[in-house]
């Protein structure tokens, strides 16, 4: 069942999707409702599933469902089919976590580990530059660790 993203728990389970590129203003409704529909319909035989999920940034499609919820493996890779799906239809990439996604000012940057490391060697970013961790694993998690500086992140190897 879709709950409001904020309702779920701490301790609810996530799951990121950051795209190759923000999705275009014309794009979003269609997207929000594809979401919203899919989370609707993701487990609609468990009354007791509880999931949502966000938008951010216009870049990251977050997913969540209630911790202590039934999930199996064919409904993770339902999940994965749905987001294969989406990045044919939107021609994005959601799956690619060889990237490293960060923020330059206002902007929300999508760039391979390799030109990452380039970007820190010619010091285009900095050990303050703000990353996003799409590692993290829970609501909790993306609420307090998702945004962080390079320094406190796992990228920090790379400093």
């Amino acid at each position: 069942m879709f709950v409001a993203f904020p309702s779920l728990s701490e301790e609810a389970k996530i799951w990121i999707y950051p795209s190759s590129r923000k999705f275009y203003p014309q794009e979003i409704d269609g997207l929000q409702k594809k979401l919203h529909l899919f989370v609707e319909e993701w487990k609609a035989d468990d009354a007791d599933f509880k999931a949502s999920f966000e938008l951010k940034y216009e870049r990251f499609i977050i997913f969540s469902a209630e911790e202590g919820s039934d999930l199996t493996n064919a409904d993770i890779e339902t999940q994965v089919a749905f987001i294969l799906q989406l990045q044919q239809e939107y021609e994005v990439e959601l799956l690619d976590k060889m990237n490293v996604c960060f923020k330059q000012g206002a902007f929300i940057q999508y760039k391979d580990v390799k030109e990452f490391k380039k970007l820190l060697k010619n010091k285009s970013v900095s050990a303050k530059t703000i990353v996003f961790d799409n590692l993290v694993q829970t609501k909790g998690e993306l609420e307090n660790y998702w945004e962080v500086p390079i320094t406190e992140s796992w990228y920090s190897r790379f400093l």
